[in-house]
């Protein structure tokens, strides 16, 4: 199974805070981790030559993995072209964070993807397991607390998921569907909330593990 970490790679060189968290860049602790526990992976970032996913490159992965924040609109629509054919016909796709306003997500997802509300406030989030018995939640406990992280409040606009396996609650009482799956096509998408940029929440185990759950899920 061939796994791609793909990452804007914009705010760890220009944002000191980021930096001080990823400082080789958020694909880089992805992969990092994905490889200590077995998984054939590659990293691609935006400023590359087709942002490194070339056709080679996309048919031989299996799963794609995606963060994007500041840089959304500097995606080529090609590439998402490409992406989406790939989706269609096989490909996994894991979307994370702030990535739910990636070209590629909306794409999919055929909604704006827009959040109800956010707030920057470090404060604690709360990742419940609605389906134990789902693939995703493997090893997970009943929820799991991630001590400082960006708040989603509902109302999220996505399509109603095929199957959620995670919800969060935060401290000032918002809530958030947090772990979504589609089917599209002969391809499954999984979103996943957690992972903002200036907090180390990808070094976390819980979130490692949902991740390393998810590449199976939409990979089979």
């Amino acid at each position: 199974m061939k796994v791609t970490v793909w990452n804007e790679f914009i705010q760890e060189k220009t944002d000191p805070p980021v930096a001080a968290v990823y400082p080789e860049g958020i694909h880089t602790v992805i992969s990092e981790f994905l490889k200590s526990d077995g998984f054939d992976v590659d990293t691609a970032v935006l400023e590359e030559k087709d942002h490194g996913l070339s056709e080679q490159i996309l048919e031989q992965t299996d799963v794609l993995i995606w963060w994007g924040h500041k840089a959304h609109g500097d995606v080529d629509e090609k590439i998402v072209d490409k992406i989406q054919s790939r989706i269609l016909n096989g490909m996994g796709l894991i979307v994370l964070h702030s990535a739910h306003f990636s070209k590629i997500f909306k794409r999919m997802m055929g909604t704006t993807c827009a959040l109800g509300s956010w707030r920057e406030d470090g404060k604690r989030e709360r990742v419940w397991v609605i389906d134990p018995t789902h693939p995703i939640s493997n090893g997970i406990d009943k929820y799991f607390d991630i001590p400082k992280t960006e708040m989603y409040g509902e109302r999220f606009d996505v399509p109603a998921p095929d199957e959620l396996v995670f919800i969060s609650s935060f401290e000032e009482g918002e809530v958030f569907r947090s772990g979504c799956c589609y089917k599209r096509g002969l391809g499954k998408i999984f979103y996943f909330r957690p992972g903002h940029e200036t907090y180390p929440i990808f070094f976390q185990p819980e979130v490692q593990q949902v991740i390393k759950n998810a590449i199976k899920w939409v990979a089979l």
